[in-house]
């Protein structure tokens, strides 16, 4: 994951993008994950996580 291009490493589950988000200074209840404006998903969507 990358936030204003400074990457933060790779989200395997949702907690980790708001994880990411938090530390990131960025309040994850204001960012919705289909939300294609807030959000640009590589290799799947919201709803596609690879183990």
């Amino acid at each position: 994951m990358t936030v204003d291009a400074e990457p933060l490493g790779t989200a395997y589950e949702p907690g980790d993008v708001v994880d990411f988000l938090s530390r990131a200074g960025i309040d994850p209840d204001a960012v919705w994950f289909d939300d294609p404006t807030a959000l640009e998903w590589r290799g799947g969507g919201p709803d596609v996580w690879a183990l």
